[in-house]
């Protein structure tokens, strides 16, 4: 349904001001306990995607779109590419996992 199709007035126009959390997501992985223990300042975590790679647009916990990272402002922000339809949920792809990277080189 479109905000096109809402009467002014109507029960569900109340709902188009309600807030929902939006998240990016650029990769997930699963790391053992021991790893994630051993985290420190300049450890760096392998999500196994690239930086060109879509990253997935979460609705309240939902993937509803993928996008390309962008700057914006100086600020990160994400440029649709596609959308979920309606009735056909989008799959996440999983990343590869790589936790023994160690530190980023220079970190102490």
């Amino acid at each position: 349904m479109s905000t096109a199709n809402i009467q002014p007035g109507s029960n569900l126009d109340v709902l188009l001001d309600i807030e929902l959390p939006v998240t990016l997501r650029f990769g997930r992985t699963q790391i053992p306990l021991l790893d994630v223990i051993g985290f420190g300042t300049g450890s760096v975590v392998d999500f196994g995607v690239g930086a060109n790679d879509p990253v997935e647009v979460m609705v309240n916990g939902r993937v509803v779109a993928r996008g390309e990272a962008v700057m914006v402002q100086g600020n990160y922000g994400v440029r649709i590419v596609e959308i979920e339809k309606r009735g056909e949920p989008m799959v996440s792809t999983p990343a590869r996992v790589d936790a023994s990277m160690g530190p980023a080189p220079g970190a102490k």
